[in-house]
């Protein structure tokens, strides 16, 4: 009596282990924006190629000469047309429109989603309500053919902008459905120095990572500050 050897078993995934990013083409939809701006240019500076989109392509571009290190400025289209990854940077109002007629132009991208659904009174910001539960779920509800995945809510604007800052010590919580998609935004994340990419669970739980933003905005209001996220023992 003969026996077939018994395959190894594969082992598991180093969740650390991260694809090679750097050839990536990078497109950000509200680069005009401080948001957009800033992490166009902390990845362009990571050696990334970059298109910052806008409706109006001569603000692109304009807004691209002024950031340098290579930076380019296109029409919305061609912006998401020609970029690898997306990273949709818009203010909340215009969100669900700008996607939906954008649809075609982001299938089959990663497509990574910042916004942060926001209002504002006199007590300060809190998180609105989002009927498909937060701003990356909706993107997902749209994009049915993109890959979309929740980061870079937290980063302030003001430290990816500043030139006096190299190193930008926060974390990036990633959040999606999609193991390839997040390993690639973690790695995306990791190209600006100080700051690590960290898997926080699926799209469905992106809500209360937007909503955080009003809190890091009190915590920036009552100490004058710029305050990130930092996950420990990771």
């Amino acid at each position: 009596m003969t026996t077939e050897p018994t395959a190894a078993a594969t082992p598991p995934k180093d969740p650390r282990d991260l694809p090679d990013v750097a050839a990536l083409r990078i497109g950000v939809l509200g680069g005009t924006g401080e948001q957009g701006r800033g992490l166009a240019r902390r990845l362009a500076m990571a050696g990334h190629s970059v298109v910052i989109g806008s409706r109006d392509a001569g603000r692109a571009e304009a807004s691209a000469g002024e950031l340098g290190h290579g930076i380019q400025g296109a029409a919305n289209e061609d912006c998401a047309q020609g970029a690898d990854v997306v990273i949709v940077a818009v203010p909340w109002d215009g969100h669900a429109a700008l996607l939906e007629s954008l649809k075609g132009h982001l299938a089959g991208k990663v497509v990574i989603d910042c916004v942060n659904p926001l209002g504002f009174d006199k007590q300060g910001a809190f998180a609105l309500d989002v009927v498909e539960g937060s701003a990356a779920q909706q993107a997902a509800a749209i994009l049915t053919d993109s890959r979309v995945v929740g980061a870079f809510h937290h980063i302030s604007a003001v430290l990816l902008l500043d030139e006096a800052i190299d190193s930008v010590d926060t974390d990036v919580l990633v959040l999606g459905d999609d193991r390839e998609a997040t390993d690639i935004v973690q790695a995306l994340a990791q190209q600006i120095p100080g700051i690590r990419g960290i898997f926080a669970g699926r799209l469905r739980n992106c809500g209360q990572v937007e909503g955080m933003t009003a809190n890091l905005i009190s915590m920036n209001r009552r100490y004058k500050c710029h305050a990130g996220v930092r996950v420990t023992d990771v």
